[in-house]
Order: C-alpha cells, then structure tokens, then sequence
C-alpha cells in the first residue's frame, strides 16, 4: 500500500502557468488519492478558479511572506506522510507520482527527501545552446538509474513528514535561492540523505514573453544577485575578482559557442556583481509606486530614417503573412454578426482619418454604430460617456474606443473581432505596427501571431470591450486623459479571471500624432497618481505576454 501524499504548489500571480501544472498534476493525483493544495502568495480570483477547476485545495491566509513561508502553510494544512513539492510552472511527465510514492516506500526512512529529473521547455522562442553550460532555467538529469545525491530542487522535491519533525521546517525569511538548499543541508547534517529517482520526470516551462532571450537574461540577473547575497551569508563568496573574471568568460561564451546561453550566464554572473558592490536592497533601482511604476519608460515615437525602415518592414512582413490574412478575413466573412457599438471623437486637428474609417467601418458584415462627438472642452473619457450615455449598452456585443487618427487595414473589423472571440478575449486591442506610435513594446505586432493574451491592455488608439468587461467597466472614470487607466483595468481582469490580450494579425498604423500631442504629459502623469491612488493597478514590470495563438 502507498503512504498518504499531499502535493503543494506555490503560486503567485501565474494563473496561465499554474492551469498547465494542475492539468498535468491533477489525473495522477486523482488516480492514486493524493490531495493536490495551491498556496497562493498573491491572491488573485483568476489563480482561486484555476486551482477549483481542477479539484485542488486553495489557500491564500498569510499571503506576501514568500516562497517557504507558503511551503510551509502547505505543510501545515496537511497530515500527509509525504508531501511533495512543485513549481506553478512545471508540467509532470506520466509516472511521477507513482515513482516517488514507489521510491519512498522503497527506501529506509534516512533517505528523507527525492526528486528526479527536471527538464527545460522554451515554447514560443528557438533558444540555442551549446550544452556546455546548462540551461537558463532549473534542471537536473542525473542519468537513467536511481541515485543518491546532493540535492533537490524546488520545481521537484518529495520530503518525509518525519523528516521535517527532525530539523524543522524551511526558514521563511530567506528570499528565493538557497530556499531549499538550506533547508537540506540541515537535512544532511544530520545524516539524512537525499534520492534521485529517474522515473520521476516533470518538464519546466518557459513560454510567451517568458520565453524570450531578454526576459530569460532578467531572471538570471535577479537569480544572480540573490545568490550572491546567500553566499555571502555563508561565508562562501568568492572576491570580486574573481566574479568579474567568471563575468568575461560568461561574455566570450556568446559569441565563441554561438551559444544562448552566454548572455543569459554574463546577466546571472552581472546580478552577482552587483550584489557585491551595491548595499541597495534586491531589485536594482527603486519603482515608486504610483510615481514610475505604471509608465511604460519610453516615447514609443517612430520618426526619420528610423520610420521609414520600419515602415519597410511591416511591407515585408505583409507580405510573408498575406496569405494567412486572406485566410482569417475568409473566415471571419462567415462569422456570425455582431451588434457593435463603436466610439470616437474628433478632433479639431488636420491629421484626422475619421472619414477613411467610416469607410472602412461601412465594410464590415457586422451591424456597426459609430458615434461621434467633438473634442470640446471635456478630456476624452468625459466625452465617451457622454457618447455613450444615451445608449443601452446591454445591447451590443461589442464597444469599441477609436481614436480618430488611427489606420485601420481593409477588412479589419470583421477580422479583429473574429480573432478576438477565437480567443475569448474581454478586453481586447490590435498591436500596433512597427512604424507606429506605440508606447508599449509589448503591443508591437510579431510576426507569425494571430493573438496574444497578456497582462494589459492599453487605453488606446483602439480598445475594444466584450459584455462582461463592457458591464464592469463602463461609464468610465471622468478623465480627461486617461493615463493609469489601463493599468486598474489589467488588475480587474486579473482579479475577475479575465482573459485579455493583443490581436497581432490586424495591426493598425498611429503615425499621425504622437502620444500627448494634444495636451501636457506632466498633467496626464499627476492625474494618473491621483486616479490610482488607492485603486488596484498592473504595474510596469508585471506586463507580459502570457499565451500566444497562431
């Protein structure tokens, strides 16, 4: 007979990760009668519904305190003899948990704690590496045949109750590296010993914006410097000599190997550096909240050379993708049709292009309202709802916000909607092209990419709302600009389990006016701080492509 097990996963903040995890987790836990428990460092309703979806036991009591103080609210919410211990970004391969049920009855009770091969998956990116130095996540494969060894990892670790009852259990105030490895080292200290077991296989995911070179360099960066910071604790850190001479050979790694992983070693080696000589906290320079923490950081401006380059490459990239715009316009012609209500305001300015999308409005199979009103006065979302205020919007399928100098692609509607519910998204924009105003890098369109569901969604130039999020978020605040406003509604959709996200395969052209053309950036800046001042908001480094539809 096998023991009792409970498995416990920490989590915060990554439903789209975490729905993968207990999808993979939840068949071999129901199929042996192990409890599977979320704890959730972050509480958000989106994370809440993907743990009951499938089956599992949430808590989020205590939430904020880290990753071994949530292991540790694990531990305690069960009486399991075995408990065992997964990352929200991990897929189980079949025969996990049969494995590490087996391996611990298998063993004597000195060997307190197993794992078992962890696997990296980039999806969505080509991330070549040498294999000379690893991979820019946690893995392990120590070979086919069970073994002792040295340690496991968080992403893939099963303890002994009776284990934790002889050491105590992991110190909650270390920050994320060296969690689990402290905790282990007590472990062996004793004369416990630690089991890898080859049959016990989990994969460990990077995916959409996770994925890509940059934001695998950002992790190690981070890692790095909380590392640093653990070994100095220690008394284990090298000189810093010696890290700038690991620094210079992560650098030629790159280019010598043609190898990935060069950057990604050179970000980690870098965080190390800087954990050495800086005594600011981790993280790198401060974010003030409501102050920095919700801008995007840059202009986003395209003008010069620079404009028409990129103008050539959106020809380009029109015309690789012709074919599967053909393809999307064929299939949103058949589409059911949508009541759409569809809200702009003109401005007094010469670069308008209200006229040409009227036209192309008129195209659409859907039946389309457009409303009209003059920039007079009021800042622009006094005017919407002033558009808007006549209007049953119970009505419509669709409301959709349209800045007046926006160009809209032949056909563009009917494809834009039809991706959109494709993905059931609720709040919804197409991506800019790359010769475009976009403030955003995020909503830059990408090649090969029907849609995307990411974090946010901007205020503007179009922003489209399905009923439910319609409902919640209109009549808007009474701003004249704008600014955060976007922010608080990525929080809202994260908290009511909204998906929301990008439509790259329609992208629209803002090149007339650049962004606070027409009024002061500082007083736009002044009424966002007031706005989100004691309101929920996304901030600037939660803002990321979570799933991608091609």
């Amino acid at each position: 007979m096998l023991p009792s097990a409970a498995i416990i996963v920490p989590t915060r903040g990554r439903p789209h990760y975490l729905d993968r995890a207990l999808a993979s987790i939840a068949p071999q836990a129901a199929a042996i009668g192990a409890e599977v428990i979320v704890v959730d460092d972050g509480p958000q309703i989106s994370t809440r519904t993907v743990a009951e979806a499938h089956g599992a036991r949430y808590l989020s009591e205590g939430a904020g305190d880290g990753l071994n103080a949530a292991r540790n609210r694990g531990i305690g919410a069960s009486d399991a003899e075995l408990l065992i211990f997964t990352d929200d970004d991990v897929e189980v391969r079949s025969g996990w948990l049969r494995a590490l049920l087996e391996g611990a009855t298998a063993q004597p009770e000195q060997v307190g704690v197993f794992s078992g091969p962890i696997h990296a998956k980039i999806e969505d990116r080509h991330f070549r590496a040498c294999g000379r130095e690893g991979w820019p996540i946690t893995t392990t494969d120590l070979g086919s045949g069970d073994a002792d060894c040295a340690f496991a990892w968080g992403s893939n670790m099963m303890i002994r109750r009776s284990s934790f009852d002889a050491v105590g259990l992991f110190d909650p105030l270390l920050p994320v590296g060296g969690d689990e490895q402290e905790w282990e080292e007590r472990w062996r200290a004793r004369g416990g010993r630690i089991r890898y077991l080859a049959a016990a296989a989990v994969d460990h995911i990077r995916c959409g914006d996770d994925s890509r070179l940059a934001s695998l360099c950002s992790g190690a960066r981070t890692r790095g410097r909380v590392a640093r910071r653990f070994d100095e604790a220690r008394g284990t850190a090298p000189s810093i000599w010696r890290e700038l001479r690991i620094f210079a050979g992560c650098l030629w790694h790159g280019p010598r190997r043609l190898c990935a992983m060069g950057p990604v070693t050179a970000a980690h080696s870098w965080g190390r550096i800087e954990a050495a000589i800086s005594r600011q906290p981790l993280g790198g320079e401060p974010v003030i909240s409501g102050v920095n923490d919700f801008l995007s950081g840059s202009g986003g401006q395209t003008s010069g050379r620079r404009a028409k380059l990129l103008a050539l490459a959106d020809r380009v990239v029109d015309l690789r993708e012709a074919r599967s715009r053909r393809a999307l316009r064929q299939a949103a012609a058949g589409s059911p049709s949508r009541r759409v209500l569809v809200l702009t305001i003109a401005s007094d300015h010469d670069a308008s292009l209200l006229a040409a999308q009227r036209a192309e409005l008129e195209r659409s199979h859907h039946h389309v309202e457009l409303r009209v009103a003059a920039a007079a006065g009021a800042g622009k979302f006094e005017n919407l709802n002033a558009l808007i205020a006549s209007a049953d919007q119970r009505e419509y399928d669709w409301i959709v916000v349209l800045d007046d100098d926006v160009e809209l692609g032949r056909g563009f509607l009917d494809s834009f909607l039809f991706a959109a519910e494709a993905a059931k998204l609720q709040i919804v924009q197409p991506a800019h092209r790359l010769h475009s105003h976009a403030a955003w890098p995020i909503t830059r369109r990408r090649r090969g990419v029907r849609s995307r569901r990411t974090t946010f969604v901007e205020i503007g130039p179009v922003t489209a709302f399905a009923p439910a999020a319609a409902e919640a978020l209109i009549p808007f605040p009474n701003l004249r600009t704008g600014w955060g406003l976007d922010a608080h509604w990525a929080a809202i959709a994260a908290q009511r389990g909204w998906p929301i996200g990008i439509v790259d395969a329609t992208p629209v052209g803002h090149t007339l006016r650049p962004v606070a053309a027409d009024y002061p950036r500082e007083d736009a800046i002044a009424e966002a701080q007031q706005f989100l001042r004691g309101r929920p908001y996304l901030r600037r480094d939660e803002i990321r492509t979570v799933g991608i539809q091609r």
